[in-house]
């Protein structure tokens, strides 16, 4: 379905709405990978209340997806039907100390604001968060960590809406953290957290920062177009030293390639498409499948549908 045509099914039943809604918008435009294809529609909301006014008044049979910064997000060519949501980060992108060791976020704040203003507060506990390319929504859905710490570490409460509009307020244990992992419902939308930290001493929490910046950016492609690591750690060792074993560091599949400086990282060299990415990453995983028995999991999300000649199988990636 069309932009326009999707628009036109809901008739006014967005009037109401006040974000930015854009038809047919291309999603290579918000991905780190700059690659895939469209949206039938992209929404922003204005804040909490506005999205949970659009959530009421869209019905269930048009599918919503919900996307970050784009910073661990691949789109395939054939598109995302229905709706995308992006949170604005006018709207849910502030960041505040709150109390003697509290932060608030807002979902669409990315993380190294929480860092900075962890710095500036004086609070400890934050400073992984320098070192992840993403934002505050894919970090509590995904757990996200590094360093040594994770985000569960550090939620206290979690706000969100679910496909109805519903506002739900979640405690650290309702999330159901895991490695990279939350079994909180898959419809749910977060919006905002607390966050809980530890007073420390702005000279060894900025300290703390610069060692992650300084990994960072010397084992890391962090100038790349990039989705940052590709799969998990297998329990027991390293994604990238499996892929290393496998032959896979450097593979290129026409503009995608594992990354020679860190072969976890996938990168598009410059013409890549979403068909390159996903069958290089599945080509890779057959690879280490084969060498070592271990099955590596994605840890980029891939979305939306293939393109028509362009399907790609789990582990049926072309060798080469």
């Amino acid at each position: 379905m069309s932009g326009a045509a999707l628009l036109e099914r809901l008739g006014d039943r967005l009037s109401a709405v006040r974000g930015r809604i854009t038809p047919d918008a291309a999603m290579d435009k918000i991905t780190w990978f700059r690659a895939g294809g469209t949206a039938d529609a992209l929404f922003q909301p204005a804040d909490e209340q506005d999205l949970a006014a659009f959530l009421k008044a869209v019905p269930h049979d048009i599918p919503i997806t919900v996307v970050g910064i784009g910073s661990n997000l691949l789109v395939r060519e054939g598109g995302i039907r229905g709706f995308v949501v992006r949170l604005s980060a006018k709207g849910f992108g502030a960041v505040q100390a709150i109390g003697d060791d509290r932060l608030r976020a807002g979902a669409a704040a990315p993380d190294k604001r929480v860092a900075a203003v962890a710095l500036e507060a004086g609070l400890g506990g934050f400073h992984f968060y320098h070192g992840i390319p993403g934002g505050i929504g894919g970090a509590l859905r995904m757990n996200a960590g590094a360093n040594g710490v994770e985000t569960r570490e550090r939620v206290v409460e979690v706000r969100a809406l679910d496909r109805d509009g519903t506002l739900h307020v979640l405690s650290d244990a309702d999330m159901g953290y895991a490695y990279r992992h939350s079994a909180a419902p898959k419809d749910l939308i977060f919006t905002e957290a607390i966050f809980a930290g530890e007073p420390a001493d702005k000279d060894e929490i900025r300290a703390a920062m610069d060692a992650v910046q300084h990994h960072r950016e010397t084992v890391q492609p962090i100038r790349e177009k990039t989705g940052g690591s590709t799969f998990k750690n297998p329990e027991g060792t390293s994604a990238w030293k499996e892929i290393d074993k496998a032959g896979c560091r450097g593979l290129m599949i026409g503009g995608a390639q594992m990354s020679p400086m860190h072969c976890n990282f996938m990168i598009n060299t410059g013409t890549a498409t979403g068909y390159d990415l996903e069958l290089l990453g599945e080509t890779v995983r057959a690879r280490v499948l084969e060498h070592s028995g271990i099955r590596l999991t994605w840890e980029i999300r891939r979305i939306g549908a293939f393109k028509p000649g362009h399907e790609i199988d789990e582990f049926l990636g072309q060798m080469l």
